[in-house]
């Protein structure tokens, strides 16, 4: 573990590991060919997007919609591209489908307008283009005559006939997809880069929306789970014959988690378990605490070298000699991702099929989870997707959709599992915490000579690749195989690289310095852990934006003239400081107040915020927070502006109140009367800016969260002369 990591090492390791599975996908049937409509007289370019004689227009929705506004995004670049109002699309959640997984259908990494921009462009024009000769052929005229007019409709300017696009749509199915389709100038937009009015929240507002837990099924049943309260406990023993007694109870069953009380309803299920007798056996994690893990981090900061991520110059030889030498230590606690709409699966199983109803950041990686446990092909298993009240990388896990199928193999009716908020906060995935060690040489204009940022996470390929690599293979593939190899890469990934999930934010942070070493100890102390929002930016960011404040203030430099000092060659960076600074009102707070700066990098977009933070009484308020972000340009800017909000409140939750505290494996906290949440009576305003710098398109859902808390804790310096490290963030 002491080895040093170095690049060649790194980038031998992640192709065994992920391109060996990416090579995988290519025994796949060719997903350009796969249709999605049984009917030839469909207009299908791809699985993207179909035209039907009808005239009804469909975008297929391959991403979850999590809130994040995926659904409008994607109607406003076929409307763009079709020629047609955006009101006359009607947006799909799609199915598991090959031309939707590069390689898995997953809902991660703030990847999902970025990665479908082009690819739905080039659908819709290509659907506009055959529209276009369809017309053209059945009118005996040029190509060049003809055009679209907004409405869905072709036109032949120099007759006035027109033709609707469902006249056209059997005509155009039987013609070849053009391979580069003619894409409008962005000076022709009428829709991208236009606040389109979000598709998805009529039906959120009138309660039509259905979410996973909204599901029904005529005989439908419910059911939880009673589960250990410690990490790693054993069902020693249990008697249900008190709970199968109750009213409505239709079966007591036992599963790897816990033991199940399926019912009528969930108040019925939920009195089964309460009347449940279990016997737990302590596991290997009974004496787990927070502090525990926190005090073996800290030593093994001082005695594991750990793996080298980055490696610029020689930081350990300037750092070792250097006079003026400053460090300093963050520590991090365990967080639950709260999403408003705990984890829930409804399955029906018959024999030779099953179905399953699931609010799901990866349908394909659920599908999988089924396959594997009842020995289904996967053409067998149908899931359906349903909108989904948050994700924060937490339902990219699928453990409840493995206990959902287990309940459902031992009932003879559909199941819905449903977890509660107990269940979600205690036995979900936690952001892992952590303790980091920063320490810089000062120059002798104040500025850095070295830097060093090393930090004790644990690995997620053991957990991650088991779940994904199945999905991958191809379906000929014994099941549980997928499973196998899956944990056999991820060991082998843990092994050559560490906590890799555990460099964003630190091995990328823009700052010029000569001489940069990040090392990355790898620790995993047993508690579940997860993906969550912004993932390791959400403390990496913390880190080197409070710790190049502190290099500010011991070099006498205002912090962000500090910033421009050491961003040569970052302009995207320093066009969103410009802008911040002017935005914010920098260095001239309303009088009780003080401001804090923060820039993040992430997903594709570069973020700065300034906190404007009055302390009192020993609490923080935080007033105003202005925001500044180049996400390359916006498909559409209102859900990017609400993309920030959403994404500083998440953060801004975590920054002042997110705690969660492990005392004898067992998680305390369980509901949000323990686990605090930012309310609207101590929400700041926040106003957001949207900016071009010409780069790439890039994502919008995660790079708002990582800044907001490092930008508090610079303005409670500012404003007390206080150095806060440790979120929460407490005087």
């Amino acid at each position: 573990m002491a080895r040093k990591l170095t690049r060649r090492r790194l980038l031998v390791g992640t192709a065994v590991v992920a391109g060996g599975g990416l090579a995988l996908t290519w025994l796949r049937p060719d997903p350009r060919r796969a249709r999605l409509s049984g009917e030839l007289s469909v207009l299908e370019p791809s699985a993207w997007l179909q035209v039907s004689p009808s005239g009804a227009v469909t975008v297929q929705v391959d991403r979850a919609e999590l809130g994040q506004g995926v659904m409008t995004g994607f109607v406003t670049l076929v409307a763009e591209e079709l020629d047609v109002a955006p009101a006359q699309i009607t947006a799909q959640l799609a199915p598991v489908h090959p031309r939707f997984q590069d390689p898995v259908q997953l809902t991660a990494g703030s990847r999902s307008m970025r990665s479908r921009v082009q690819p739905l462009r080039a659908t819709a024009a290509a659907a506009r283009a055959m529209l276009i000769e369809a017309a053209a052929r059945r009118l005996g005229v040029a190509t060049t005559g003809l055009d679209t007019d907004g409405t869905g409709h072709v036109v032949h300017a120099a007759s006035g006939r027109r033709l609707g696009y469902g006249e056209l749509a059997a005509d155009a199915a039987a013609l070849p997809v053009p391979g580069s389709p003619q894409l409008r100038d962005r000076a022709a937009f009428r829709y991208i880069g236009r606040d389109v009015p979000r598709v998805d929240v009529p039906a959120k507002v009138t309660g039509e929306a259905g979410f996973g837990l909204d599901v029904r099924l005529p005989g439908m049943l419910t059911a939880l789970v009673a589960r250990g309260h410690e990490a790693g406990a054993r069902l020693a023993g249990w008697d249900g014959t008190r709970a199968r007694g109750l009213p409505g109870v239709h079966a007591v069953v036992e599963i790897p988690a816990g033991v199940a009380v399926v019912a009528e309803s969930f108040w019925h299920a939920r009195c089964g378990v309460e009347a449940l007798d279990l016997t737990w056996t302590p596991g290997p994690l009974a004496g787990i605490s927070t502090a525990f893990v926190h005090g073996e981090q800290r030593r093994l900061l001082g005695t594991e070298r750990g793996h080298r991520a980055r490696d610029d110059g020689d930081a350990d030889a300037i750092l070792g000699t250097a006079h003026d030498v400053i460090g300093a230590e963050y520590s991090f606690p365990y967080l639950a991702h709260a999403t408003m709409e705990p984890m829930n699966c409804t399955v029906a199983l018959t024999p030779g099929a099953a179905e399953v109803w699931v609010p799901s950041q990866g349908p394909d990686l659920a599908r999988e989870v089924v396959c594997t446990m009842t020995g289904l092909p996967r053409s067998a298993v149908t899931v359906h997707g349903t909108f989904c009240g948050g994700g924060f990388g937490r339902r990219a896990a699928m453990d409840y959709v493995a206990e959902a199928v287990a309940i459902a193999r031992q009932v003879d009716r559909p199941v819905k599992l449903a977890w509660t908020r107990e269940d979600d906060m205690r036995h979900g995935g936690l952001r892992q915490a952590t303790v980091h060690q920063a320490r810089a040489a000062l120059g002798p204009d104040g500025l850095p000579q070295a830097w060093s940022h090393r930090l004790v996470a644990a690995p997620l390929g053991h957990t991650m690749l088991p779940l994904f690599l199945p999905a991958l293979l191809p379906a000929w593939v014994p099941h549980g195989a997928g499973r196998a190899a899956g944990g056999v890469a991820g060991r082998l990934a843990d092994r050559l690289a560490g906590p890799v999930q555990a460099r964003d934010g630190s091995v990328d942070m823009p700052y010029a310095v000569p001489n940069v070493a990040v090392d990355l100890i790898n620790w995993d102390p047993g508690l579940p852990i997860g993906i969550w929002r912004s993932v390791a930016s959400s403390y990496n960011a913390f880190v080197v934006e409070c710790f190049i404040d502190e290099l500010a203030h011991a070099a006498g430099r205002d912090p962000a003239g500090y910033r421009r000092a050491l961003m040569a060659g970052q302009p995207r960076h320093l066009a969103v400081l410009d802008a911040l600074l002017e935005k914010s009102g920098w260095g001239a707070p309303p009088a009780g107040r003080h401001q804090g700066l923060a820039l993040h990098a992430g997903n594709g977009s570069v973020v700065g915020q300034v906190a404007e933070v009055s302390v009192d009484a020993a609490a923080i308020r935080v007033h105003r927070v202005s925001c500044v972000i180049d996400c390359g340009w916006a498909v559409n800017p209102d859900i990017v502006r609400q993309q920030m909000e959403g994404g500083i409140l998440f953060g801004l939750s975590a920054a002042l109140y997110g705690e969660i505290h492990i005392e004898n494996g067992r998680v305390l906290e369980g509901n949000f009367n323990d686990y605090r949440v930012l309310t609207l009576r101590d929400a700041p305003a926040v106003d957001v800016h949207v900016i071009e710098t010409g780069a790439p398109i890039g994502g919008v859902g995660e790079p708002g969260t990582p800044p907001i808390a490092p930008a508090v804790a610079n303005a409670v310096f500012a404003a007390t002369g206080r150095r806060l490290r440790s979120l929460p963030l407490r005087l």
